[in-house]
């Protein structure tokens, strides 16, 4: 979708929105997967509301985006336009254990930031993909380390409501890849309160985690992270694996042969071979094992 109306174009520059127009989130998602719309990054948390209901007002559809990571976006021109949050300097105060974290900082980076400040706790996550917003929407984990155990108050946008509140770790329900935020949520800024632990001993954790990951994903390559939730006292990869079925592909959509439960774009997969390599193995493991595999990867389409 294409914003041509020269009045709200005017408007979202004067509510500090930076426009891209026509941009591939082929560009953006880690899937390098995705059609093309204008991109309106947001510069002014405060100016949210206002930026909804210009779009609303004016019948243009919308979604928010984050960092792309977790995420598999449809081909082609897509029929709304994207939000993203622009990334402040700094993105990430220190002030004694609590870190203030915006939305739009990459989580690795604020993982080792924090480290430097001897804050640990985090380590296991310093390989996982993505900002911290998208991290505190699906809860994000990791050999035994979760975000949301650390969460102690999130400053969100809320779709139904349409305003921005402070939100109390408490009143956050974290599980398993799932958090009780809704889909029309926009994560905005987050006060993790993180132990204290020397530094030398947050980097000694920080590489153990890298081994594993180095050992066992397919870094380097166009991934999404795990594509399927394991289901209770299962594992989604080992029973794709114990199919045979790394390596599988539809067109450049491939199983990867390093970790069964990450699929790759090898080359210039489409939305569409994405989703029927996502199909076809759900249905086999469905058959096989009886389990209904759920996506953990968030799927938009068109």
């Amino acid at each position: 979708m294409r914003i041509e109306d020269k009045k709200v174009l005017a408007a979202l520059l004067d509510l500090g929105v930076e426009l891209k127009s026509d941009a591939s989130l082929t560009d953006i998602t880690y899937l390098g997967i995705g059609g093309t719309t204008d991109l309106l990054r947001l510069t002014r948390h405060e100016s949210i509301p206002e930026v909804v209901k210009l779009l609303e007002a004016n019948g243009i559809p919308f979604k928010f985006l984050g960092g792309g990571s977790n995420l598999l976006v449809a081909d082609n021109v897509l029929p709304w336009v994207v939000m993203q949050l622009a990334q402040p300097d700094p993105d990430v105060v220190i002030e004694g254990n609590i870190a203030i974290v915006d939305a739009a900082a990459d989580l690795g980076k604020t993982v080792t930031l924090c480290a430097k400040h001897d804050l640990g706790g985090m380590e296991g996550l310093i390989g996982v993909p993505g900002t911290v917003g998208g991290a505190l929407r699906m809860n994000a984990g990791a050999y035994g380390i979760q975000i949301g155990n650390y969460v102690r108050e999130v400053k969100v946008y809320r779709g139904g409501a349409r305003s921005i509140e402070i939100l109390k770790g408490d009143q956050i329900s974290f599980e398993y890849r799932h958090t009780s935020f809704a889909p029309d949520d926009m994560m905005l800024a987050v006060k993790l309160e993180l132990p204290s632990k020397p530094f030398r001993e947050i980097l000694q954790g920080i590489r153990i985690c890298n081994e594993k990951r180095r050992a066992s994903q397919p870094l380097g390559q166009k991934s999404a992270g795990c594509i399927f939730k394991n289901p209770p006292g299962a594992s989604a990869g080992r029973m794709i694996d114990e199919l045979g079925l790394k390596g599988l592909s539809v067109g450049d959509a491939r199983v990867s042969d390093r970790h069964a439960n990450f699929f790759v774009n090898a080359g210039k997969a489409s939305a569409k071979d994405m989703l029927a390599l996502i199909t076809d193995v759900r249905e086999r493991v469905q058959k096989a094992y009886g389990f209904e595999l759920e996506n953990e990867v968030v799927v938009w389409n068109a």
